[in-house]
């Protein structure tokens, strides 16, 4: 239910001040929405030519879904939920090993929370800015300056923009952080291993429906989801040969994911068919995070992937989006005109979280990627040990002591 709080902000009346967005995936239309919450004039400048809707499972609990709350985003994204579902990890050839009911689940999480397919979410918040946002597809930034008062912002078409603020939140390669903080190599951290996603036209065959079956060996995950028309799609992570992504990338999404994943059968060949016949759908790149002493200099903050990129390894990126754009509107409210002041405070308040989470994703990275068969198998222990009631409720408190 949206509160009293969210629906005065949706109401307030520009104030003059100027926010350029450069970023039109989560973080950067969750921070349009807020700041036109306060009365910000908002510029969002994508990259992409057109609005993207494919991508991975992603989902909200403690801190991310409070912030959809607070942003009213909830009656949106309700009827997109997934919900919880079945789990069913299976050996090579697609047999069932191991069943995790979708009760496990919701327990261990408790019922606030939401799953939804990455398009669904950025779909909802465009929905929720389209209307006063002036959103610039197939345009990026050239050059960024800046005085004590202003940002001038110069995009490649030409097109000069002054603002108050300047959000950089365009993803893990931003291109606002590699003119105002430097090359990417100064900040990117690679962790080794390679990530692909994509959604399933045509559902697998040898799947029943509303199941998600997984595939884990060492050095590899691979997740099938069968949710109906329009709902299912297909994950993929893997340790690189060699560690080196940039043969990876160069190879592309459809020979690299069948090279790492050819020999399984199930749902995963089903879905590397329709890789092959369709490999311009799939989201496919390194896993890494960005590691920065700043995310802020002057009147221009980097958000989301940008700032910080916790990775899949988290499970929390889309959350963390959500919840550290709330948290940048609650800043800027606070503070007034003094900008900089405003986003030191945001960033002294959020750090602590953000380590936090890029900690666990470094700790995860065995959960998708096991060095070994003993570490798959003591995974598998794992999993079967949370069905047991008492297990159930030391991991249900465990989640919700991780998002308090």
């Amino acid at each position: 239910m949206e509160t009293f709080d969210s629906a005065a902000r949706r109401q307030a009346e520009p104030s003059g001040s100027r926010a350029v967005i450069v970023g039109a995936g989560i973080a950067g239309l969750a921070a349009a929405l807020r700041l036109r919450q306060q009365g910000w004039d908002v510029v969002v400048v994508e990259r992409a030519p057109s609005r993207r809707s494919s991508g991975y499972l992603v989902n909200l609990h403690g801190p991310g879904y409070d912030a959809a709350e607070r942003l009213g985003l909830l009656p949106a994204l309700n009827p997109r939920d997934i919900g919880f579902f079945t789990s069913v990890l299976v050996h090579a050839d697609g047999r069932e090993k191991l069943r995790i009911p979708a009760a496990v689940a919701e327990a261990a999480v408790g019922d606030r929370a939401l799953s939804l397919f990455r398009g669904d979410l950025e779909s909802a918040l465009y929905d929720a800015v389209a209307e006063f946002a002036d959103i610039r597809f197939g345009t990026t930034v050239r050059a960024i300056t800046q005085t004590p008062e202003e940002v001038d912002v110069t995009l490649s078409d030409d097109t000069h923009l002054r603002a108050e603020l300047l959000v950089g939140a365009d993803g893990v390669h931003s291109r606002v952080r590699e003119l105002v903080f430097g090359a990417e190599s100064e900040h990117f951290v690679d962790l080794g291993h390679m990530v692909g996603a994509f959604p399933l036209d045509t559902l697998p065959t040898r799947m029943p429906d509303g199941v998600g079956t997984t595939f884990i060996g060492p050095g590899r995950t691979a997740a099938v989801m069968n949710m109906g028309p329009g709902r299912s799609s297909a994950f993929f992570a893997y340790r690189c040969p060699d560690a080196d992504s940039a043969t990876e990338l160069d190879l592309g999404a459809a020979p690299a994911l069948t090279r790492a994943f050819g020999d399984l059968g199930g749902g995963v060949a089903d879905a590397l068919g329709q890789l092959a016949a369709e490999p311009g759908n799939a989201y496919f790149d390194s896993v890494g995070q960005i590691v920065m002493d700043r995310w802020s200099q002057g009147r221009i903050v980097l958000l989301g992937d940008a700032a910080w990129c916790v990775t899949v390894f988290a499970g929390y990126g889309a959350a963390l989006a959500l919840d550290g754009a709330d948290r940048l509107g609650t800043a800027l409210a606070e503070r007034g005109d003094d900008i900089p002041a405003a986003l030191d405070a945001w960033e002294t308040t959020l750090r602590p979280e953000v380590d936090k989470r890029q900690a666990l994703a470094r700790k995860g990275i065995s959960r998708f990627a096991p060095p070994t068969r003993t570490h798959v198998w003591a995974g598998e222990m794992m999993l079967r040990a949370i069905q047991l009631p008492g297990i159930r409720g030391l991991v249900h408190r465990a989640i919700q002591r991780a998002n308090n």
